[in-house]
């Protein structure tokens, strides 16, 4: 790795945005804020991530104790995503990356744009 392509995982927001900073890992949370999701409707609420993407970042999130994941011992096997506290606790970040994308960022067209759900409200008071 290239001297300029290292950071300094000393510093608080460079640790954050190693855990939350690449594509998707945000909207996997924020789609968590409602409850337990299976994997099949994350994938669906996640236009246009591969399934390989989305049980990489799952996976990381777990081992980071963001996401807490429940299987069950049925047949089909059936596996339930949760936020953990640690998870919850990211709850403000996402809510400030979407308020700034409201002020700054409009150029979303409503077809695509996901809104954050309303429990988030309530989660953050």
């Amino acid at each position: 790795m290239a001297k300029h392509d290292t950071i300094n995982l000393g510093c608080p927001v460079a640790r954050t945005a190693e855990l939350i900073g690449n594509k998707w890992t945000p909207l996997i949370i924020r789609d968590l804020v409602d409850g337990e999701k299976r994997f099949s409707e994350l994938e669906r609420s996640l236009r246009g991530i591969s399934p390989k993407t989305l049980s990489e970042r799952l996976k990381k999130l777990e081992d980071a104790s963001v996401v807490n994941r429940k299987c069950f011992a049925e047949v089909p096997p059936r596996v339930e995503y949760t936020l953990t506290e640690k998870g919850i606790a990211l709850l403000p970040v996402i809510e400030s990356m979407r308020a700034y994308g409201a002020d700054w960022l409009p150029e979303c067209d409503e077809e695509t744009e996901t809104a954050v759900p309303e429990p988030l409200v309530v989660a953050l008071a």
